[in-house]
This record gives C-alpha cells, structure tokens and sequence, in this order.
C-alpha cells in the first residue's frame, strides 16, 4: 500500500492527489499553504484546554453537535467498546475559549477553502463515466454548507484499558474527504485490501487526505473509502496525542445517489457511533 506525497505546488499534484485516492483512499499533502508553526500553535493552545478543567463548561448539549466531547464518549460503527479519546466539535458560529477563538476559526476557514481545492482537482482528475452520474460536481456540494466539522482530539496517555480498547478503532470516515493535520505524535494505520495495516507517515506540517464514504457513493467507490485507526502507543511512548481532522461534509440536501441525501446519510451513521 503506497500512499503517495503530494507537493500542492507541483505542475501534476492533481493528477497525483487523485491516482493515490483512487489506489489507497489517502494521500499526504506537502508544501501547503498551512505553516507548521501556525499548527504548533493550534496543537499548544488546545493541549491546554484539555489539561484544564474548565473544558466541562463546553460541554455538548444535544441534540446540538458543537462543543466539548468527554473521554470515552464515541466507538466505531460496530464496535461495542468505548475509544479512548476527548475531543471538541467545531462548526461555524459554535462557542469556543475566548483564547482560542480566532486561530481556530481562522484555522477552520483555511482547512475548509483548501478541501474545496482539493475536491475541485478530484473532479477534474475523475473520468467521465464517474463524473457524469454526479448529481454536481463535487466542489458544488460545498457550495453554502455550514456542516463541515473540525475536529480536535486529544488521546491521553493509555493506562489499564479495557480489553480491546484503542485510541480510535477501525473505522471509515462519514464525510467526502477528510483533511488530518499531522498529529503530534505517530499512531494513524489505514488498511489495505488485503486486511494488512499500514502505517501512514505523515511528517510534521503535513496534511493527510483520506476519502470519506459520502465520496465512495458518490463515486461508486471509484474512490474508496478506506478504514483506518488509531493505535495505542509503545510502552515507552504512552504520552499525550493531538490530531485534528476537518471533516468536508456537502449540504444536507445534495444527493450522494438516487433517493440518499447527504442528511440522510450523515443520521444514519451518528446513530451507529453512538453521537445521536
């Protein structure tokens, strides 16, 4: 399984974003326009709000998605057990800490305009017998959505987990791409067709690209969505991880497929991880 490295400033990064989404279901971004101070800075200003206690006050309120998400409140579709992570939901005009409001806003508005590019090269790299049962182009199903959603995790350290507990079990994102800042510390697996797993290598500043299954119905799995985890660390690195996925999710009313809005796809599956 070869995921492939794509310079975003290359003359065919198109063509290889597309090929190893097409062959993998992930690819990793380089030289984007996101600086890996800006996602120091990100990772350090949430770290903090994870390490207070003051993160409580943001907790979810349903039936409303925004806001703090405590330790274990989330599994897989499928699986009976608990991952072992917190995390904060982010969408637009959500409540944020006062001092974390404007780099994560800030960081929200770039990761959603650069997946936006990304969708428009997919379309563009797509061949005709795809792109013509598309109910619109990709990049048109962003087109005024407010539900893209920012995700930022933190895995604390692993102490006397329950019996096939992990950070993040085997899963498949619901979305049409993901964009996964670089975590900071190793841990993300994706599997191949074979059922082996692999680790995904992205370096410090980059970005990985996975597809999501509203894609691959989209598409007819002509760009699968793939399954993927989050291990535990090695005994002698049982530490903290951050990680932050944006999550692209179209407007609730575009058609994935005939009779099958987005909305209508993204309840389902909230009911499956236990978030609805």
């Amino acid at each position: 399984m070869q995921v492939e490295t794509v310079d975003y400033k290359a003359a065919d990064a198109s063509t290889t974003l597309a090929r190893s989404l097409r062959d993998t279901g992930f690819a990793v971004l380089a030289n984007h326009p996101i600086t890996p101070d800006r996602i120091t800075e990100i990772y350090d200003g949430w770290g903090d709000f994870f390490a207070g206690k003051d993160k409580f006050d943001y907790a979810v309120q349903p039936p409303a998605h925004d806001g703090y998400f405590a330790f274990r409140s989330e599994n897989a579709k499928d699986s009976p057990v608990k991952d072992l992570k917190e995390f904060f939901h982010v969408y637009p005009g959500c409540g944020l800490p006062a001092e974390l409001t404007e780099m994560t806003r800030q960081i929200y508005a770039d990761l959603n305009a650069l997946g936006c590019e990304l969708l428009a090269w997919i379309q563009a790299e797509a061949p005709a017998s795809v792109t013509k049962s598309l109910s619109m182009p990709l990049d048109t199903m962003m087109d005024d959505s407010e539900q893209s959603l920012l995700r930022i995790l933190h895995y604390p350290p692993v102490s006397d987990a329950e019996p096939g507990a992990i950070r993040a079990a085997a899963h498949e994102d619901i979305n049409l791409i993901t964009l996964l800042l670089s975590g900071s510390k190793p841990g993300l697996q994706a599997q191949d067709a074979h059922g082996n797993w692999h680790d995904v290598a992205c370096d410090a500043g980059m970005i990985t690209i996975n597809n999501g299954d509203m894609l691959a119905k989209a598409t007819g799995d002509y760009f699968p969505s793939t399954t993927h985890r989050v291990t535990n660390p090695d005994a002698g690195q049982n530490v903290s991880r951050y990680s932050m996925p944006m999550f692209l999710h179209p407007r609730p009313d575009v058609l994935l497929q005939p009779g099958l809005t987005a909305d209508d796809y993204l309840q389902q599956r909230l009911r499956e991880i236990g978030l609805k």
